[in-house]
């Protein structure tokens, strides 16, 4: 299991464009990835999940990404977050 928090940057937060992209990022890991924001909990490949935690831009994070490519996944998805969020 790897886990690590990020502070988001996009001005929207976690809204439609951003949290598209974002999903759209962890479907491609085999790995369950899970973001927790405020006491919510989402999968990060289900969109409608990751709006509805209503993170918004300076809000704090946590990802926990529990798997087979778990390293992967979490090699990628930071510096991608960093790019991308």
């Amino acid at each position: 299991m790897k886990e690590f928090t990020y502070t988001i940057k996009d001005e929207v937060g976690l809204h439609a464009r951003p949290a598209n992209v974002v999903s759209k990022e962890a479907r491609k890991y085999n790995s369950k990835i899970v973001v927790s924001f405020n006491g919510k909990t989402a999968e990060l490949r289900k969109l409608m999940q990751v709006m509805s935690l209503g993170a918004r831009c300076g809000d704090e994070i946590k990802i926990v990404i529990e798997g087979e490519d778990e390293d992967k996944a979490f090699e990628e998805l930071v510096p991608f977050l960093e790019e991308n969020l």
